[in-house]
């Protein structure tokens, strides 16, 4: 069994709450900058957000699902709206002027909207994948697993809700072949880099982190099994 005291618990939730912010506000303005590969309409954004998936089922494994979907209902309001003001300050990746906030950008609202929406009900289906799928033999199976459909699931609503019929003309266009060398990419990323982080990380938390969770007078909170 793994225990957690009760300040250590806040402190994980409170950097697991930042570090999802942190990558769904660099993902929202990283979506703006699209970029040909291989003669390919993709956007680095791609590249951004797989580092969500990657710490929602560290968390899932660890602390269980109440646990990960606290994190994503404490994350999605300031994720919204720091992204909003994000992405008018660096709309299209050049610096606007503090003045720009006093202006409505409908554009902008869209890709932050689109990006709580996405995020809830990708991250959602992803913790309801992992937990079912957690307890099998092979600690692989539950991460790739929630990272297909999980990354399915968000690509499609993303790009829906942000870019269909967009006064942006080049992403009104080119939003469906966008979005799916985007889902190609998470994945490659995902299952090619963060699965095998995902292993060496469980077994830091697990090994390092977690067993060190306090004695008996530390108020333990939290028994999570591996």
């Amino acid at each position: 069994m793994l225990t957690l005291t009760q300040a250590k618990y806040r402190r994980a939730l409170m950097l697991l709450v930042s570090f999802h912010i942190l990558i769904i506000c660099a993902s929202n303005y990283l979506v703006q900058l699209p970029f040909q590969l291989f003669s390919y309409h993709t956007t680095w954004g791609a590249f951004s957000f797989p580092f969500v998936y990657l710490a929602t089922d560290l968390t899932v494994r660890v602390f269980g699902q109440q646990a990960a979907r606290g994190i994503i209902l404490k994350a999605m309001i300031p994720a919204l709206v720091v992204s909003y003001l994000v992405g008018v300050l660096f709309h299209q990746g050049q610096l606007q002027a503090f003045s720009a906030l006093a202006e409505w950008n409908s554009f902008v609202f869209r890709i932050a909207f689109a990006s709580f929406v996405a995020y809830l009900i990708g991250q959602l289906m992803d913790i309801t994948v992992f937990a079912k799928l957690r307890q099998a033999k092979a600690w692989w199976v539950a991460p790739a697993a929630s990272t297909l459909i999980g990354n399915l699931v968000d690509t499609l609503v993303f790009f829906s809700v942000a870019f269909y019929a967009s006064n942006d003309a080049f992403m009104a266009t080119h939003w469906p072949e966008i979005a799916t060398v985007d889902y190609a990419f998470k994945l490659i990323v995902s299952l090619g880099l963060f699965l095998p982080a995902y292993g060496v990380l469980l077994k830091i938390l697990q090994d390092k982190i977690l067993l060190n969770g306090g004695s008996d007078s530390d108020n333990v909170i939290i028994q999570a099994s591996k």
